[in-house]
């Protein structure tokens, strides 16, 4: 058999010990240290010596934090699918994309008819698991119109809601001995998961053959389907006394023939030894990955997802597919992939991308920018938030995802230095932090991307406090246009080092930042609703409190419009920076007198709590027309015209942030965002319907603005750069992108054009 050319997986299949629970948790937990891909458990929940199993794959996805987890397979009989398809896609969304689906038709039919299982026959088996396998990928596919309904004599589904949908495309892998089995395998399923000791090398052999020609009768490439193999007779303890019984190397050369030649990618040990586990996971498997590494390339085997012909016939016009490196293949999502829609769109806005590359690491961002500049298509950046302005995500082009970039790091306590990858969100910081007394100030919402943010400024919770995120940025690293990765600070690279703090989106794909958290425990937080209908009162005397009240306290004003008779509402979140409760009341008191408040309450509460991650889908549900502008002072006739702008009904939201305070220490020219005398940002957003009448009230506003927040603006009109980039700091970005990407390669975030004279300002150290 071939070399199905799948990446390569190492894992474990470890027994449920009810008896000792805590030994098979730190064996997994083990399995994650030694750098192991996979943890998978037994299933047989007649077996009262066991944990059950689902139960352990949710505590053991809770305790580890890359490590996959798959039973190993699951007892369907026991477990009806449409509850299983549920519970699968809810933990998979819990452990953020971490679970695989091992699947088995039944065995050991005493035991499952004793806990009020169905007997069944081998072919009623076979049947009863292709029933499953269609209700589990009908409840995941929210994309298709009504309710699921399924007829069949074993798991009926009359009418039922779907979703939710997993956070990746789940696998699913079948054990599989019989022909029926096998060519159900080849027909529906994801992955072959049987284990060595029952097969011989010509029943392999055959086995493999079977999978092949029923994928080929259903219209499948072979290669769609992964080879997984459990290994139980096997130690490294001892000198070479067979198969799988000696050395590492002794492993490497056996296991070697197993790729190349039968096709198997993925090996799971089944024995619960802490030293095998170790050796396999530090020494077998990054051996045996170069190993066959070394063979692919010289038997130049293709590598990398394969898709059906249904799936090639969704590709778009422009992309050379077939040119896409093989690094960055497995985590390349087409329009014909069953992933295809958790990916193309941001929160904010809808996308049709022609390919979205997720690579995993900065070398494969490095890929990924060469190969994008040589495709005739847009090229958008997304970092995994909301993407507000639109910008990251496009129709017919290309968007790097670096969503699966999401190292949250904390590099040295007493220095309060941290290291965050583009792809994380801000509530996980903000938990990964609190353990050592840090934060960081970052939008108002946990949801938000690290990358998009932290280029452009970050007006969050605590930044009167503290200022702008870009404030605390120490140190980047930068995949630059021409393909070059690039550390940047004060003193390497001090040019690009200035864009990337408030132009990042214009300069290149930032791949890690290093910042310098503050310390930060518990905050009081308030929140009013408040009666609207003196809109222009309201907002003028909120904006001349925020003015007048200590740096402790930032506060954000969400205005909607009047609805079905109900006078326009307000929603006033304040936060106070510290735990002095006293000082906090005495500061919030005097935002009650803004206006009638309908409602308040206040909390002292850890800072994660206010900036939580809740884990949305990303489908373009959000407004996708706004305008973004700053403002020195809420005067009387500017909060006229908001008001105005509100009670029209053209605008479905208003959002006033406060800045100020430590925001303006800084000088405008430190860093590309100038905006350093300015204490409040104003966005307004509305459906596309209404575009023009938004477009309309905004013009009456703007001669009271100076400035914008870009990230929450969409029109980059050549006539707003100027908004964005005030002169001289247009020029100065202009010489950057002269340098560093005089093509304008990063055109998205708006198109900066880079300076005729390429000659380089000021003196650069490299470093």
């Amino acid at each position: 058999m071939p070399d199905y050319g799948h990446e390569l997986l190492f894992g474990t299949f470890l027994t449920p010990d009810a008896h000792d629970p805590d030994r098979v948790v730190a064996l997994a937990e083990l399995t994650e240290a030694a750098g192991l891909d996979l943890a998978t458990f037994q299933d047989h929940p007649y077996n009262s010596g066991f944990l059950d199993t689902w139960t352990l794959l949710s505590w053991v996805a809770a305790r580890t934090e890359r490590l996959r987890v798959s039973a190993n397979v699951l007892n369907l009989p026991l477990r009806p699918p449409a509850v299983l398809a549920r519970a699968a896609a809810s933990l998979d969304r819990l452990s953020h994309g971490r679970f695989e689906l091992g699947l088995g038709a039944g065995a050991f039919w005493d035991g499952v008819e004793g806990m009020g299982g169905r007997r069944l026959t081998a072919g009623q088996g076979v049947a009863a698991l292709r029933e499953a396998i269609g209700i589990l990928r009908g409840v995941w596919d929210e994309t298709a119109s009504g309710p699921l309904r399924r007829e069949g004599p074993y798991y009926p589904v009359p009418g039922m809601r779907r979703g939710p949908a997993p956070a990746h495309d789940i696998n699913i892998w079948l054990g599989a001995y019989q022909p029926r089995m096998l060519a159900l395998t080849g027909q529906e399923a994801d992955g072959w998961l049987p284990t060595l000791e029952y097969l011989r090398s010509p029943d392999r052999v055959t086995a493999n053959r079977l999978i092949d020609e029923a994928a080929v009768e259903a219209g499948r490439d072979p290669r769609q389907i992964r080879r997984l193999l459990n290994l139980f007779q096997v130690d490294v303890s001892a000198d070479d006394r067979g198969f799988l019984q000696g050395p590492p190397g002794q492993w490497v050369d056996q296991l070697l023939p197993l790729v190349l030649e039968e096709g198997f990618s993925a090996f799971l040990i089944g024995r619960d030894d802490p030293r095998l586990i170790q050796t396999f996971g530090q020494e077998i498997a990054p051996a045996l990955r170069e190993a066959v590494a070394r063979e692919r390339r010289q038997s130049e085997t293709t590598t990398g997802p394969v898709r059906s012909a249904v799936a090639l016939a969704e590709r778009r016009s422009g992309v050379d597919y077939d040119a896409l490196p093989a690094s960055l293949a497995a985590g390349s999502v087409e329009p014909g992939d069953r992933e295809y829609e958790q990916v193309r769109h941001s929160y904010s806005w809808s996308g049709s991308p022609a390919l979205v590359i997720r690579p995993r690491d900065a070398a494969e961002v490095v890929d990924a920018v060469t190969y994008a500049r040589t495709q005739d298509v847009p090229l958008s950046v997304r970092s995994g938030g909301h993407g507000i302005s639109g910008r990251s995500t496009n129709d017919g082009g290309i968007v790097i995802d670096l969503s699966r970039m999401d190292r949250v790091e904390v590099l040295d306590q007493a220095t309060r230095r941290i290291r965050l990858e583009p792809g994380a969100r801000w509530g996980h910081v903000a938990r990964a932090l609190a353990p050592y007394g840090l934060a960081m100030s970052s939008g108002d919402y946990g949801d938000v991307g690290v990358g998009g943010l932290a280029t452009t400024a970050g007006i969050g919770y605590l930044v009167r406090r503290y200022g702008l995120t870009i404030d605390h940025v120490v140190a980047a690293e930068i995949v630059t246009a021409d393909g070059r990765l690039l550390r940047v600070d004060e003193r390497h690279h001090p040019d690009l080092f200035w864009a990337v703090r408030g132009a990042g989106g214009n300069v290149g794909v930032v791949t890690a930042l290093e910042l310098e958290a503050y310390e930060v425990g518990d905050v009081v937080h308030a929140q009013l609703v408040v009666d609207a209908t003196d809109t222009a009162g309201l907002l003028h005397r909120w904006g001349r409190l925020v003015e007048q009240a200590p740096r402790e306290i930032t506060s954000f004003l969400s205005l909607f419009p009047n609805r079905r008779g109900n006078p326009p509402m307000a929603q006033v979140t304040l936060v106070y920076a510290g735990d002095d409760v006293e000082a906090a009341q005495s500061a919030l008191s005097p935002f009650l007198e803004i206006g009638p408040v309908l409602d308040q309450q206040a909390q002292l509460v850890p800072y994660p709590a206010i900036v939580a991650p809740p884990g949305n889908q990303h489908r373009g549900q959000g407004l996708v027309d706004s305008h973004s502008g700053l403002l020195h002072h809420i005067t009387p006739e500017a909060a006229d015209v908001m008001a105005t702008m509100i009670r029209s009904g053209d605008v479905m939201i208003m959002q006033f942030r406060s800045v100020g305070g430590a925001v303006n220490d800084i000088a405008r020219d430190a860093t590309a965002y100038p905006h350093r005398k300015q204490n409040f940002s104003v966005l307004a957003a509305t459906v596309p319907d209404r575009r023009r009448q938004l477009d309309k009230h905004w013009a009456e506003l703007y001669p009271y603005l100076d400035g914008m927040y870009l990230s929450f603006e969409a029109d980059t009109a050549p006539e707003r750069l100027l908004d964005a980039f005030p002169e001289p700091t247009l020029s100065r970005l202009r010489a950057v992108k002269a340098t560093y990407d005089p093509d304008n390669v990063f055109n998205r975030n708006f198109p900066v054009p880079p300076a005729l004279d390429a000659r380089r300002t000021g003196k650069e150290t490299n470093g």
